[in-house]
């Protein structure tokens, strides 16, 4: 903290100009006497006046630089305490009795959240060993001389021999202090604290509304934030799971085509609607209300966490199954509020975060502001979150389903990260057989179309799948036969690949287990290339379980702002360089010769020379 000021009261400033009760539990109660006795407010102003930086210097003297600086012109009124009585006069934070007393005044407040401020010392009853001392964090253990100073100081009954033998010291079974401790932590639920789900599980996820998104479009291009859109719309409207559907938006409802939810079920506001929004006039304008289901949080991501949060333990915490879908700016997800993910994952928290606007290379004219490229790279070690990049609605429907039967029918303490593109086309109808593979993170979405001289296996997974399959085509006109893979999630299969080796490592006399991606790809012959709108690490990660040679493009480096055609060139994840680079691998093989590898650059239009975007 800041040594030249009083952080306590530039806190209880700040809640309370944002209308909370702020109590502060500055001294304890052996101060209450010396405060009573403050009949002319000298000692209230040598308090107020005293700040942080020289606080914890008295926190460190003895009892008489105390007396001279703290209390000078005032020695008369501690002449009867010790020195070392003065050094032990506590602080609030450290008095049971006023902690106990702020937490009752707290639960008896009405009408407003209240937070305690209570004043601590760090490394507090360590005394020479590190009480208010800067090196506490470093300290590790105490000296014979310092452990007999904690000893007095809290009244542990144990000898100076016994204090040489570094013993670890508990009261009695039937004393006033176990008794207590042991009836708390009963009615707290037992000795070890745990998530209980006091909610009744959901008894089947309901089909209807996932149905239009297996069928597809029909030809009709449409982007998959628009399919999440009316997947959440037909959610908030099923007779069985529509009320507990909670939908949290920090800023860009209208950015996300959800403006249809505003009349459909209304935004919450706990004092309805006190204004005519400026939008009244039109169909889908902006309607506030008491029972409004959607919690429009306004431009704070942190503030959007912590209600999804709150939903997403609401199991819990209230024994509600309540499914929160909290729909942010991908770019403004793991990267800006990673801290509260992983404490919603430590919370065992249960929704869907959902990165709109995802990837590096599909929001055109906003490249900087917007373009992710490493959320799924930043989701990967949150063991709990599940992390999908679907290309199609039907594959975001399947995964939403299959979700909401894990964490509400089966009970399951994990939650879901999904990334969502605003481009537009067409929405294929969902290919038989494909479930399976969609939900474990991949499945064959193309065969090769014509017979080819050459194999490959083309891996690609959201926006990227499409150029995929244009390479595909590309590919024929070089005697090269590819199928094309869809990868919804490369972090389920890596993890996949984990527990199987892991398995396989701890079961040495039984069959060995096969990774999913093993499964998939090792019947299928030539090279690999793997294709993401995100950093080549992802697909990087998985090559220890291919049997054949594996490329990666991806988009490495800073964003742009240009067309997404512009823009994929300058990464080098378009059609064409999937193409060169299947090309190049198989060269490097010995299935081609190298000049074909380079009929393909020219041919496609590609500068060998171009400045190599991870570094530009």
């Amino acid at each position: 903290m800041r040594g030249n000021g009083q952080i306590i009261q530039e806190l209880e400033a700040a809640f309370r100009g944002a209308g909370w009760n702020a109590i502060k539990v500055i001294w304890g109660r052996d101060w209450d006497p010396l405060l009573a006795d403050d009949r002319d407010g000298q000692l209230v102003r040598r308090m107020s006046e005293t700040v942080d930086g020289q606080y914890q210097k008295y926190a460190v003297e003895p009892g008489a630089y105390i007396r001279d600086h703290f209390w000078a012109g005032m020695q008369d009124r501690v002449s009867h305490l010790t020195d070392g009585e003065l050094k032990k006069l506590r602080l609030g934070g450290h008095d049971p009795a006023k902690v106990h007393a702020a937490f009752a005044a707290a639960a008896a407040h009405q009408g407003s959240p209240t937070v305690i401020l209570a004043r601590t010392i760090k490394g507090y009853g360590l005394g020479e060993g590190g009480e208010g001392r800067n090196v506490t964090h470093q300290q590790k253990k105490l000296n014979e001389d310092e452990l007999r100073a904690f000893r007095d100081r809290f009244g542990i009954p144990l000898s100076d021999d016994e204090i040489a033998a570094l013993p670890f010291y508990a009261p009695g079974r039937d004393t006033p202090e176990m008794a207590y401790l042991r009836g708390r932590r009963e009615a707290l639920g037992g000795p070890v604290p745990e998530r209980r789900n006091r909610a009744e599980p959901l008894g089947e996820v309901p089909a209807g509304p996932f149905t239009e998104l297996h069928a597809g479009t029909g030809g009709r291009e449409a982007s998959l934030t628009m399919g999440f859109a009316r997947l959440l719309s037909r959610l908030l409207r099923d007779p069985v799971v529509g009320e507990l559907i909670v939908p949290i938006v920090p800023d860009e409802a209208r950015t996300f085509g959800m403006e249809a939810l505003f009349r459909q079920v209304g935004i919450y506001a706990h004092a309805g609607q006190l204004y005519e929004p400026v939008d009244h006039a039109t169909l889908l304008y902006y309607r506030e209300g008491e029972d409004g289901q959607i919690l429009e949080e306004g431009i704070t991501e942190a503030g959007s966490m912590a209600s999804f949060i709150a939903a997403g333990t609401a199991y819990a915490t209230r024994g509600v199954n309540t499914i929160p879908f909290f729909i942010f700016y991908s770019m403004f997800g793991l990267q800006r509020v990673g801290d509260l993910i992983w404490a919603a994952a430590d919370s065992r928290c249960r929704g869907f975060l959902v990165g709109g606007t995802a990837g590096r290379t599909t929001l055109a004219g906003e490249g900087l502001q917007h373009q992710d490229g490493q959320s799924h790279l930043l989701a990967s070690p949150v063991p709990n979150l599940l992390a999908y990049d679907p290309a199609y609605a039907y594959e975001l429907a399947v995964i939403v389903e299959d979700g909401i039967r894990r964490m509400y029918v089966d009970g399951e303490s994990v939650f879901y990260y999904l990334t969502v593109e605003n481009e537009a086309y067409p929405m294929p109808a969902m290919p038989d057989g494909a479930r399976e593979g969609i939900l474990r993170g991949l499945y064959r979405l193309r065969p090769a179309r014509e017979p080819g001289k050459h194999r490959a296996q083309l891996l690609a997974s959201g926006a990227i799948l499409r150029e995929a399959l244009e390479a595909q085509a590309l590919l024929e006109g070089y005697d090269v036969a590819a199928d094309v893979w869809s990868v919804t999630s490369w972090g389920q299969l890596h993890r996949d690949g984990h527990a199987c080796d892991r398995w396989n490592r701890l079961h040495p006399l039984e069959p060995p287990r096969v990774p999913w991606l093993t499964q998939c790809l090792g019947p299928a012959p030539g090279v690999v290339v793997a294709a993401s709108d995100y950093v080549k690490a992802l697909p990087d990660a998985l090559g220890r379980w291919m049997g054949a040679r594996l490329v990666t493009l991806g988009t490495d480096g800073f964003g742009r702002s240009d067309t997404r055609e512009a823009l994929r060139d300058f990464f080098e994840v378009d059609a064409r360089f999937i193409t060169v680079a299947t090309l190049e691998a198989l060269a490097r093989d010995g299935a081609v010769e190298p000049a074909v590898a380079a009929r393909a650059i020219a041919d496609l239009g590609i500068d060998p020379d171009k400045p190599d975007p991870a570094m530009s």
